[in-house]
């Protein structure tokens, strides 16, 4: 049993460190589109990062949905991309980005909802109270004095963590094909996603902004490391980590927005959000730890 046990424990934690460079790599998302991107145009970043890399992953894995997975990849890649990032850049119009991401963070508390309901899993207090603590600590580094509520971007930000909670679980439920390997079931998903968002971004953006060097090193950030790799990643780990542990690793996004802001922006980080970075990786260790009994 121990050696079991022993033998199982690193590879857990490997598959966790790797599934945790999605959100982390996310957390890029903000600094690079305000210092690289052109401005006014988030549709359209969504749009890149995304439809590219979808058909680059079908390119590549030449894997096409067979059956019923035509229908549940364009069902995960809505919820899991395409309407989360058109509900996410609307919520970060509306709202300042410390709000957004507490919105965000509350991710969590509606994947351990739904872990009941849809993946009949045991209610389990230990998740529910790590996820509050986990907003918690978000809001303490992310939110200052001065944040502002607006009605619409708010639902859209709830929108939006509920969203990607419903796709989380999904995917956790129906599975991957087999196939489908990880770079072809996320190349679906990313595909079907920019299909969403691509009549969106003309209707609401119209013609896209002029891409110059430093947009387009941008957008290939966005694209080959914060869509295709990340998205690699992430679905990988969704197929071997419990659903619960995946979903806390979300909160490493609005942390590593934080820790850039401070390196590169010159944002300061007091004692509050000190505390508040303390709670959250708090949160994300208990949520890799089985639930005491």
């Amino acid at each position: 049993m121990t050696t079991a046990t022993t033998q199982r424990a690193p590879g857990r934690a490997g598959t966790t460190v790797l599934t945790a460079v999605a959100p982390a790599v996310w957390g890029t998302t903000y600094v690079v589109t305000t210092e690289l991107l052109p401005p006014g145009h988030p549709l359209f970043a969504a749009l890149l990062r995304t439809l590219p890399a979808g058909l680059l992953a079908l390119a590549v894995t030449r894997a096409l949905p067979r059956g019923a997975w035509w229908a549940r990849a364009a069902v995960l890649g809505v919820l899991n991309i395409g309407l989360l990032n058109a509900l996410l850049f609307i919520t970060a119009e509306r709202l300042p980005g410390g709000v957004a991401a507490t919105l965000a963070a509350a991710q969590p508390l509606v994947v351990a909802v739904l872990a009941v309901l849809v993946l009949h899993e045991r209610p389990s207090g230990w998740r529910l109270a790590w996820g509050v603590v986990g907003v918690l600590g978000v809001g303490l580094v992310v939110i200052g004095p001065d944040a502002a509520f607006d009605t619409v971007g708010v639902v859209a930000g709830l929108a939006g963590a509920a969203s990607m909670a419903l796709g989380l679980t999904l995917t956790k439920r129906w599975g991957r094909p087999p196939n489908a390997g990880p770079t072809a079931f996320a190349g679906w998903q990313l595909a079907a996603g920019g299909v969403f968002l691509l009549p969106v971004t003309f209707l609401v953006e119209g013609a896209p902004p002029a891409i110059d060097l430093t947009a387009g090193l941008g957008y290939l950030w966005l694209g080959l490391v914060g869509g295709l790799i990340a998205y690699v990643l992430w679905f990988r780990g969704i197929a071997a980590l419990p659903v619960t542990s995946v979903a806390v690793l979300v909160l490493l996004s609005p942390l590593v927005a934080a820790v850039l802001g401070a390196v590169l922006l010159g944002q300061t980080l007091g004692p509050v959000q000190l505390v508040g970075f303390g709670l959250s990786l708090a949160s994300i260790v208990a949520g890799q730890l089985p639930a005491p009994r």
